[in-house]
């Protein structure tokens, strides 16, 4: 937790300090969430390269000749082993310290250094705030103040309280906190409690950032709309010099004989009715033959108070029949 929270403190100054800077890489941008400033300085892109670039040529105005030369070189790293170096000179990392001009170190040790590489930079509030303190140890240990000095390391009368002297002397301190003041201390540490307590229920936007982490950001999405002029522009400048040439082709002449597809086309409509004809017949035929089979198994016809089947029923009606033929001749 303490370290999220110096990663998001450093990430503010580092911010501010580039804003004082006047580095035109961050103006418009209006990035107010440490989260999202942690995003633009510690994650690996392009918008993070320009802003170590700027940095680097803010300190030495050569640098500007190596961001040209690693437009025109083949090998991709040799704009972050230049950075390296100038970081190696000032002390502040090594030559081969690739990861961290790249971005894949951890937050602190990029927040770190970009904090180092910005007093350098001239108007940044960094070197102001050097500055002011050179001018404050230079006044302060002007011969004038020494005797103001020394009077302080050394004060006439001791101002720590008696149980504090006894401790800075040595002895054992007979002061004791009494009851009351311990009750005292108890009841202030209950109260300080149920105000901070009563302050995060007030603070909505704690409880819905940790229900919705995923939340979207506009200066996310300023981000990636930097990233995105930067890759637009990069594919305009590769087109023009490379790919031009082979998107000016004349486009491929078509065959004429089209009516050939058109034909096969009808042919496998006409197939794939005539197969599904066929599958209602084949279903047709299986019903009727269920259908008939239920007729002669099952029964359904009543005679004298009992159904028959209906080839017991036709037999039984065969029978009448030849009894009425033989009544006749008889």
């Amino acid at each position: 937790m303490a370290g999220a929270l110096k990663e998001q403190q450093l990430a503010q100054n580092v911010y501010a300090a580039l804003q004082a800077a006047s580095c035109p890489l961050v103006e418009g941008l209006h990035l107010q969430e440490a989260d999202s400033m942690l995003q633009l300085l510690c994650v690996p892109s392009q918008h993070r390269t320009d802003i170590l670039t700027w940095i680097c040529s803010s300190i030495n105005p050569n640098f500007a000749n190596v961001k040209a030369m690693s437009m025109r070189s083949k090998d991709p790293d040799i704009l972050t082993k230049e950075i390296a170096v100038l970081g190696q000179e000032l002390l502040l990392c090594k030559a081969d310290d690739l990861d961290l001009i790249k971005g894949n170190a951890s937050h602190l040790q990029q927040l770190q250094f970009l904090d180092q590489l910005l007093t350098v930079v001239p108007g940044s509030d960094k070197s102001e705030h050097k500055m002011d303190e050179e001018i404050l140890l230079n006044e302060l240990y002007a011969a004038e103040s020494l005797p103001h000095l020394t009077q302080m390391l050394n004060p006439t009368i001791d101002p720590w309280p008696a149980h504090i002297k006894a401790l800075r002397k040595g002895q054992k301190s007979s002061y004791k906190p009494s009851r009351e003041e311990a009750a005292d201390v108890a009841a202030l540490l209950q109260m300080t409690q149920s105000a901070l307590q009563q302050l995060q229920s007030e603070c909505e936007f704690l409880h819905s950032e940790a229900q919705s982490p995923s939340t979207f950001f506009p200066s996310a999405l300023r981000v990636a709309a930097c990233d995105l002029q930067q890759l637009m522009a990069t594919f305009s400048h590769v087109y023009e010099t490379d790919f031009r040439a082979y998107c000016s082709r004349d486009p491929p002449s078509l065959s004429t004989e089209t009516s050939v597809f058109q034909r096969v086309h009808q042919l496998l409509l006409a197939c794939n009715t005539e197969l599904e004809m066929l599958n209602e017949v084949s279903e047709a035929s299986v019903s009727m033959t269920e259908e008939v089979s239920q007729l002669q198994t099952q029964p359904r016809y009543w005679s004298r108070a009992k159904k028959h089947t209906l080839p017991d029923q036709l037999e039984e009606l065969a029978r009448r029949y030849r009894d009425f033929l033989s009544l006749l001749h008889s």
